[in-house]
């Protein structure tokens, strides 16, 4: 694995907004930036080919435009430039598979098919060896929370179930490099036994928090001792986890949600709380693979 942040390209808005996030995230992480770029037509050209009439020469410029504007933001940071002739899907899982992470632009928050990638993105999010972090591109609104960041805090959503030990450190790294607390959410569904005839039982709701709150502190407990400079905000939501996740996104600068990479036969790659933040969480999302 390469020392880089990849981000992939494709010439628009929304892929620009992405490589500048990762510019900010490679920096704060001391690490290199790669700026991808994947056409199946790319092709080799005579060196005394004319410059627009050259069949690359798109391909070059939005990679070498990216690369000048991010250069003049992030004078000391490197930057490297790569284009492939491969279909985008496998050259984004390449990219991924040799970097720390990959990054995608993302259009909006109506449909899965709105990621500047449309389906590829699921694809790859679903897929890839390292996190991919999905930025969604907002024009002013961008530039705000870009600029805010610091005040921020990350959310991470946790099942409490099965080893998640790459997202957590993925998480504690990320609020230790931007200085913010993590705040770490854990939604558990009341069982029907729990609403009663005048609504929910209090005391068995109680219990039920009580019991995960439990459950989480003994999951944080060695992050804590590991990372004792992180501050952490913990919290047990008594709804659906999907809806616990998306509820504590809305002030953050980056929601984290773990895949499992050997989901079972039958189960899909994204899960519920996967699905829901790529949906609906209004912040970038880091989709982190972990057994």
């Amino acid at each position: 694995m390469e020392q880089v942040v990849a981000v992939g390209l494709d010439g628009s808005a929304e892929s620009l907004a992405a490589a500048r996030w990762a510019a900010d995230e490679a920096e704060r992480r001391e690490l290199g930036l790669r700026l991808l770029h994947a056409w199946i037509l790319l092709s080799p050209q005579p060196a005394d080919s004319p410059g627009e009439d050259e069949q690359d020469y798109w391909a070059k410029r939005i990679v070498h435009e990216a690369h000048a504007e991010l250069s003049r933001r992030h004078p000391d940071l490197r930057i490297e430039e790569e284009l492939v002739a491969e279909e985008a899907e496998k050259a984004l899982l390449d990219a991924a598979a040799r970097s720390r992470m990959l990054v995608l632009g993302s259009r909006g928050l109506e449909r899965v098919a709105s990621f500047f990638f449309g389906d590829i993105s699921l694809y790859v999010v679903a897929r890839a060896e390292r996190p991919v972090v999905l930025v969604r591109a907002g024009g002013e609104e961008e530039r705000e929370r870009a600029s805010d960041v610091r005040d921020r805090p990350v959310v991470v959503g946790l099942s409490l179930h099965g080893p998640q030990d790459n997202l957590l450190e993925f998480a504690y790294v990320t609020a230790f490099t931007r200085g913010v607390p993590l705040l770490a959410v854990h939604g558990r569904s009341l069982p029907a036994q729990a609403h009663g005839p005048w609504g929910v039982e209090s005391q068995i709701a109680q219990d039920i928090a009580a019991n995960a709150q439990r459950e989480m502190d003994e999951v944080l407990r060695p992050w804590r001792e590991k990372f004792p400079r992180v501050r952490v905000i913990d919290q047990v939501r008594l709804e659906s986890p999907p809806r616990a996740v998306v509820h504590a996104a809305g002030d953050s600068g980056l929601v984290m949600i773990g895949r499992r990479k050997h989901p079972p036969a039958l189960a899909p790659r994204l899960g519920p709380v996967a699905q829901a933040a790529v949906h609906h969480a209004p912040c970038p999302i880091a989709v982190v693979p972990h057994e």
